[in-house]
C-alpha cells in the first residue's frame, strides 16, 4: 500500500492554476467566445487538461520501489500493457517465451523505443530495472527471481528461484528505468519512454506533465497535464467551480449534478475489509510490536461478524449505491471461489455460531463472554478516510445485536502499521494481478510490511497457494487459488477461517467535462496512482476530433 499526501483545500486553486497559466508555452486567443468558456473550464482553450484524481506519492515516481503497480506508470513504459478488454498485449515487448521447467523467461524488446531524454532503450535497462527493484526493498516483491540477464542488444531472460504463473504480471506493471540516469532522487525527476514526462513537481500542491515527444506509441491529443493534489471534497468543490476537468469525487456526491460535467461510473477490483488479528495475545513479538488479539483470534468471532453484516446496506447506504457487495480480496475476478458468497446478514447463523464456540453474555451486560475475555476489540481506519470510518460506523451497528462490541479509532497510517497484528484494521486492496491473494494469507510473508498482518497461519492454505504460484497454466493455478478461499472443508473465506471481513467493491466516480471523450472505462484497480488515465493516449476534446476545434478556440 502507498501513503498519499494530504491534499490542499480549494483556496489554493486559483494560485495553481495561474502557475499553470504562467507555464504555458502557447498564446491564447482573446474574444469573448473564450471568455465565456474559460469561465467553466478556464484551461479549456488550451492544450492543458487539469484534473483532481489524488495520485501524489510520497516515495516518488519510481516503479523499483512501486509506482505504477496498480495502473499505468504513465511516464514510464512496461513490457506488456493491457488493452481496454484487460486482454495482456506487446508494449515496449515484442515477443516472451518461458522455458519447459517454467524458470526462465525471455523477452525481446524493440528496437525504437528511446527515453524523454534521448537515449535508446535497451535491455541494460531492462535487466537493471528488475534487478534493482528486487533488491530496493520497495513495494515490488522479486524475491522469487534470481537474476534479470541481458542476453543480447534487446533481448533479456528473468531467471527465477521457482516457477512462478503470475511472473508475466511483473512484465505488465514494472515501469521501465534508464540505467544511466537512475539514482536516489530518480523519483522526483524521473526519465522514461512512457507518454508523458514530467515538466513540473510542486510536493503537495500539483504535478506537470507533458506529452513526451519521443514515445514511441500512438501520440496523446492532450499535451499537457496538470494534477492538482486536493481532497476528494475539495475536489469537487473545484469540479462545480469550473477549474478542474477531470476530478475525482466521493461516491456519496457522485449524484450530484455538476453543470458542465458528466459521470463516469468505473467499476473496480478495488475493495474494502476488515482484517483480524489471528493469533492470541501475548505469545509473541514481531519486530517489537505488540502481537495478538484474545477476541478476534476466535474464529467463531471472525465467522459471526462475517455472517452479520449486510453488505448491500453498506453499499446503498455508505457507497450511495456505487459498488457491490465482498466475500472476498478477489471479488468478481476469474480466480473468486463463488461458493464463498455466504447468505449475509443473518444474525441467526451468527448467534449459533457464537453459542457453539461458548460464547454467552453470563453477566447479562449486553456484551458477551467467554472464559474471562469480553467480546469487544478496537476496529482501526485511517483518520483521514471517509468511507472507511463510514464502513466502520456501520459494521459496529450491524454485530452490536450480536453482543459483540467494537470501538473505532481513527488512526494516522504510522500509527496502524504499530498495532495492525494486534488490532482489527479496515484496509483496502484490489488488483489484477492474483499474487495478492498470497501476499495477504501465505504465512511466509506474515507482517512483511501490510501483508498478511493479521498472522494468519494454515498450511493447507499456504500449500494450495504454493500450487498456485508453481502452476504451469492460469486454468490450473485458477483452481488452487479457489481452493486457497475455500476447498469444502477449509480456506480464507467466511466459510473457513475468516481471517477478514470483506466488506464492499467500490466503484471509482468521477466528474468528467461534457466536452472530453475519455475513451472506453476499464474495469479499475485499488486507486492508488491514476488507474482512470490507463488509456489517456485515447483522450481528446470532441470538438478537436471533429475538426471543429482546438487549440485557441472555444
Amino acid at each position: 500500500m502507498l501513503i498519499f499526501r494530504t491534499a490542499k483545500p480549494l483556496a489554493g486553486i486559483l494560485f495553481l492554476l495561474l502557475l499553470i497559466s504562467c507555464d504555458q508555452s502557447q498564446p491564447q486567443q482573446k474574444n469573448e467566445t473564450q471568455h465565456q468558456h474559460a469561465v467553466i473550464s478556464p484551461s479549456r482553450t488550451t492544450d492543458t487538461l487539469v484534473l483532481a484524481i489524488g495520485g501524489e506519492e510520497e516515495q516518488g515516481y519510481d516503479p523499483t520501489m512501486g509506482w505504477g503497480r496498480y495502473g499505468s506508470p504513465l511516464f514510464q513504459s512496461t513490457l506488456l500493457r493491457y488493452n481496454d478488454a484487460l486482454e495482456m498485449e506487446h508494449d515496449l515487448a515484442t515477443s516472451y517465451s518461458v522455458s519447459e521447467d517454467r524458470l526462465t523467461w525471455n523477452v525481446d524488446i524493440r528496437l525504437d523505443a528511446l527515453f524523454s531524454d534521448g537515449t535508446p532503450l535497451t535491455a541494460e535497462d531492462v535487466a537493471y530495472t528488475f534487478n534493482t527493484a528486487k533488491d530496493s526493498g520497495g513495494l515490488v516483491d522479486l524475491s522469487f527471481m534470481n537474476q534479470a540477464k541481458v542476453t543480447g542488444e534487446h533481448s533479456v531472460s528473468f531467471h527465477l528461484s521457482t516457477p512462478r504463473s503470475t511472473f508475466i504480471h511483473y512484465l505488465r506493471t514494472l515501469g521501465i528505468v534508464p540505467k544511466h540516469a537512475h539514482d536516489r532522487d530518480y523519483g522526483r525527476h524521473p526519465i522514461g519512454s512512457g507518454p508523458y514526462k514530467m515538466v513540473r513537481w510542486d510536493e503537495g500542491q500539483q504535478l506537470i506533465v507533458e506529452a513526451n515527444p519521443l514515445y514511441y506509441g500512438k501520440k496523446p491529443a492532450i499535451k499537457r497535464l496538470a494534477f492538482l493534489f486536493l481532497d476528494s471534497d475539495t475536489a469537487f468543490a473545484a469540479a462545480k467551480a469550473g477549474t478542474v476537468q477531470v476530478a475525482a469525487v466521493p461516491q456519496i456526491l457522485a449524484d450530484k449534478a455538476v453543470e458542465g460535467m458528466r459521470l463516469v461510473r468505473a467499476t473496480s477490483v478495488d475493495n474494502r475489509g476488515i482484517m483480524f488479528p489471528c493469533q492470541k495475545a501475548g505469545h509473541e513479538e514481531l519486530n517489537g510490536l505488540p502481537v495478538g488479539n484474545d477476541v478476534t483470534a476466535d474464529p467463531a468471532i471472525r465467522q459471526a461478524i462475517n455472517y452479520a453484516i449486510d453488505r448491500q446496506a453498506l453499499v446503498e447506504g455508505v457507497l450511495n449505491g456505487f459498488g457491490t457487495p465482498a466475500y472476498g480480496s478477489v471479488s468478481h475476478l476469474d480466480w473468486e471461489e463463488k461458493a464463498t458468497r455466504i447468505k449475509d446478514n443473518n444474525l441467526k447463523k451468527a448467534a449459533a455460531l457464537l453459542h457453539e464456540a461458548g460464547w454467552e453474555d453470563h453477566d447479562q451486560d449486553g456484551l458477551l463472554d467467554k472464559e474471562g475475555v469480553v467480546a469487544e476489540f478496537t476496529l482501526l481506519y485511517p483518520a483521514d478516510r471517509l468511507i472507511r470510518q463510514s464502513l466502520a460506523l456501520a459494521v459496529a451497528d450491524m454485530v452490536a445485536p450480536l453482543g459483540i462490541r467494537l470501538k473505532l479509532s481513527g488512526k494516522s497510517w504510522d500509527e496502524i502499521r504499530k498495532v495492525q497484528h494486534s488490532q482489527a484494521v479496515l484496509f483496502g486492496w484490489g488488483s489484477y494481478d492474483p499474487t495478492e491473494l498470497y501476499h495477504l494469507f501465505h504465512s511466509r510473508v506474515s507482517g512483511q510490511g501490510y501483508f498478511n498482518p493479521g498472522l494468519y497461519n494454515n498450511p493447507a492454505v499456504d500449500a494450495y497457494l504454493d500450487q498456485a504460484l508453481a502452476a504451469a497454466t492460469d486454468e490450473e493455478a485458477t483452481k488452487f487459488w479457489r481452493a486457497a478461499q475455500w476447498d469444502g472443508s477449509t480456506g480464507v473465506s467466511a466459510l473457513g477461517d475468516a481471517p477478514w471481513a470483506w466488506l464492499v467493491n467500490l466503484d471509482h466516480t468521477y466528474l468528467v467535462d461534457q466536452g472530453l471523450d475519455i475513451g472506453t472505462i476499464r474495469v479499475e484497480p485499488h486507486g492508488h496512482g491514476w488507474p482512470i488515465t490507463a488509456n489517456i493516449v485515447d483522450w481528446h476534446w470532441k470538438e478537436e476530433q471533429n475538426g471543429q476545434g482546438g487549440q485557441g478556440k472555444p
